[in-house]
């Protein structure tokens, strides 16, 4: 069922009834009708009929300014943060908005980034082979707004072609943000470092979850508005168009904020009250992980940090290394799902995820992509789990694949298994050593896949560099796990 339709089908009382429980169709559809100004990583509805192209009105812009005000004197009351400064608003153009999404876009991805994004998601077969990144988030975003909070103007805007009364949960989103930034300083997330997304999108849900949350709240509060808002959904149609068009792992990693964020915040606030969603900005959620298990966080149980040694001089002298990141527990799933197409049993390959690095190789040649991962599991049988389904998923992913190689041997009590495939992409290996398991896909026929595991296997620092807090004692008998593992396999 259509989640918006869902959501209008829903009693004004479950809305009193539920409290702070948010539902996944609720979760669903508010990631479907937020953006923020600072993340630029959440479609939000746009209700159509497009815009003219005229300048907002001097009156529309008075009617949003009043409107703020009080949304925001409740909004403040409700999420308990005082209001530190006046929130300057307004309302925005399309043309607007659009210049607002492409100067973001360049000022906190730089091209290389962008096609390293594109160059990942085509090799791991997210994403057709001719996909174009940056041109498509560029109109699937401004297809999708409606209204966001920038920290830098310190200033909220609001579609201009949106009508005002029903767009007040948004606003209680949107400004919710803006008491984030005056208590949080939101803008310390813009210089997040780039080698762990992972850790980044589980910041950014708490940041999105928050707000989702007190926009739920507000809607439960107001039964009236939530009327109004569910109303002015079914009023006009949805342009949605490109968001159906998008891959499925970027709309889902879009959505990821709000609807998993909400569902975590939830969970921090039946434990903890506002006060603890407040405290998770100084004790921030650390993976994807601590996200889809709240009791992870909980428990600050942090991840492995890995690292991989570098391999270009194996591709050859015109490779060159285009990204070194994180995938998580939830991009994992992504990569699982896509092909495997079974999300309980995805979800289960990868919820003993402890710990990932990726490497990504950009050839001489168009298609010349190589892709190198380490990942870290909390038992021997996690990473098993996790290798079978890796398997099946190269299986379905290269058609044409031919297996080379099944290895399976026990050495000091530790099972090693190793799967080997050729396909027209080049090699593929997928290999366990105890509790670890390493893939290398796009190997070029001029290699020889065993010199490449090899060097792979090499014990680079155990657990890289870090900006992050220090490791909880769960996370030092982790890495101890991981050095014995490497000693006895080296």
């Amino acid at each position: 069922m259509n989640p918006k339709m869902q959501l209008g089908q829903k009693r004004l009382a479950d809305y009193k009834s539920e409290g702070p429980a948010v539902s996944k169709q609720i979760g669903r559809l508010l990631g479907l009708v937020l953006l923020s100004g600072l993340l630029i990583a959440g479609p939000v509805v746009a209700v159509v009929p497009q815009n003219t192209g005229v300048a907002p009105s001097t009156a529309r812009n008075a009617a949003i300014i009043a409107t703020s005000v009080a949304v925001l004197k409740e909004t403040s009351e409700l999420r308990e943060l005082s209001i530190l400064r006046p929130v300057k608003s307004g309302a925005q153009s399309r043309a607007e908005i659009e210049r607002m999404i492409v100067k973001n876009l360049d000022e906190q991805t730089t091209p290389a980034e962008m096609n390293a994004t594109e160059l990942t998601l085509r090799k791991l077969g997210l994403a057709p082979a001719d996909f174009q990144y940056r041109p498509f988030i560029v109109k699937l975003l401004t297809e999708q707004v409606a209204g966001y909070y920038d920290p830098k103007a310190q200033q909220f805007y609001l579609a201009d072609w949106i009508e005002l009364e029903g767009q007040k949960p948004v606003m209680a989103h949107e400004l919710t943000h803006a008491l984030q930034d005056q208590h949080f300083n939101l803008r310390r997330f813009e210089k997040w470092p780039k080698s762990d997304s992972d850790a980044r999108l589980a910041a950014h849900s708490l940041i999105e979850g928050d707000a989702t949350l007190a926009m739920t709240l507000y809607m439960a509060k107001n039964p009236l508005v939530a009327l109004a808002f569910i109303r002015s959904l079914g009023a006009t149609s949805m342009s949605s168009e490109i968001f159906k068009q998008a891959p499925r792992a970027l709309r889902e990693s879009l959505v990821f904020p709000y609807e998993q964020g909400s569902e975590w915040a939830t969970q921090v606030y039946k434990r903890g009250g506002w006060s603890m969603v407040s405290r998770a900005y100084a004790k921030l959620p650390q993976s994807t992980e601590q996200i889809l298990h709240p009791e992870k966080y909980f428990a600050f149980e942090s991840p492995v940090k890995v690292d991989l040694p570098e391999v270009r001089s194996l591709l050859g002298a015109l490779w060159k290394k285009a990204d070194y990141d994180v995938n998580g527990e939830w991009g994992y799933y992504l990569i699982l799902d896509q092909f495997l197409n079974a999300p309980a049993e995805s979800k289960r390959a990868v919820a003993g995820w402890g710990g990932d690095r990726f490497a990504v190789y950009k050839g001489p040649k168009p298609g010349d992509v190589f892709i190198a991962q380490l990942s870290v599991w909390d038992s021997e049988n996690d990473a098993r789990e996790f290798l079978d389904a890796y398997a099946k998923r190269t299986w379905r992913r290269y058609p044409g694949a031919q297996a080379t190689e099944i290895t399976s041997t026990q050495q000091n009590n530790i099972r090693n298994e190793l799967h080997a495939w050729q396909t027209d992409e080049g090699g593929v290996v997928v290999e366990m050593r105890g509790s670890r398991v390493l893939v290398a896909e796009g190997i070029p026929k001029n290699v020889d896949p065993r010199v490449v595991m090899r060097t792979l296997w090499q014990p680079a620092s155990p657990w890289g560099k870090s900006s992050r807090q220090e490791p909880s004692p769960f996370t030092s008998r982790k890495r101890v796990s991981l050095l014995a593992n490497q000693s006895n396999h080296l």
